[in-house]
């Protein structure tokens, strides 16, 4: 049995927070590069421009890359043979995103309770979904995700027999719904399968596969092509100005369900994804 002080939590997660805030992601950057090469707007073309030098500058100064510095989603494989000591893994997590924001002056954006609107005042809690994994190591996948985006995701149950294009209709639908409001290019995560809570979960962590890196089932890769193709056929483009980028990916994950159900959840990142990864 390994021991591993939370304290090594806290601090990543405060690394990981100021990192993924102001050092956007080679992934991501790749492909705004490629997405300026590709386009044909002159307003497209230009705002493109504008958010590869903001990156720039944000990583050169370390000062963030968004104003909208996001609420912290913090994704824990902990392995079983793992012995936490030094305190509660959730409070080490908390403690993290608290000094990460505080100490790298960034935007507090969570509020106590929902109707009150209390702020407070360090960004924390976090979002925190942990896993028992064989071994260990314990993984933090950290994404700070804006709250724009966020507001546009949807979810919708469809009949077990619904088509292939039924189910892409709703996706390319509620991407063309969010228009400028998710900050395009956006990155387009959709969660097939599990059930309420699920479906909207798989989603997320659909946005956290690298750009470039499809399904490793053909069937899904070559959906997640098709579904990029028409979504950037929409017209919405770069800040929804016009143009051929209106997303950067489209990544599927599905999930074992129930025989009466067919859940589809889409959850929208904006162009700033930022998320890291760890070992600890």
């Amino acid at each position: 049995m390994r021991e591993l002080s939370t304290k090594k939590i806290t601090e990543a997660v405060r690394g990981l927070c100021i990192e993924a805030n102001t050092n956007l992601s080679a992934d991501v950057e790749v492909a705004l590069n490629k997405a300026l090469k590709d386009e044909e707007s002159p307003n497209g073309r230009e705002i493109l421009r504008q958010l590869i030098h903001n990156a720039g500058i944000a990583r050169k100064e370390k000062r963030p890359i968004c104003q909208d510095t996001g609420s912290v989603v913090v994704f824990i494989e902990l392995g079983q043979e793992i012995r936490l000591v030094d305190g509660s893994l959730e409070e080490a997590v908390n403690e993290g995103v608290s000094r990460g924001y505080t100490e790298g002056y960034l935007r507090k954006s969570i509020v106590s309770d929902p109707l009150r609107r209390q702020n407070t005042g360090d960004n924390a809690p976090a979002f925190t979904h942990v896993r028992l994994v064989p071994g260990d190591k314990l993984t933090i996948n950290l994404m700070c995700k804006g709250g724009g985006a966020e507001n546009c995701s949807a979810i919708n149950f469809f009949k077990p027999t619904s088509s292939h294009d039924e189910i892409s209709q709703f996706i390319i639908k509620t991407v063309e719904l969010a228009g400028p409001n998710a900050c395009p290019p956006v990155i387009v995560g959709v969660g097939i399968g599990g059930n309420f809570e699920l479906a909207p979960l798989t989603a997320k962590k659909a946005l956290l596969r690298e750009i470039g890196h499809y399904n490793s089932d053909h069937d899904l890769a070559k959906w997640e092509k098709e579904l990029l193709v028409k979504i950037n056929r929409l017209g919405i483009g770069p800040m929804g100005l016009g143009g051929r980028a209106t997303a950067l990916a489209v990544n599927i994950e599905t999930a074992p369900c129930h025989i009466s159900q067919l859940p589809v959840a889409v959850n929208i990142e904006c162009h700033a994804h930022r998320a890291r990864k760890v070992e600890l």
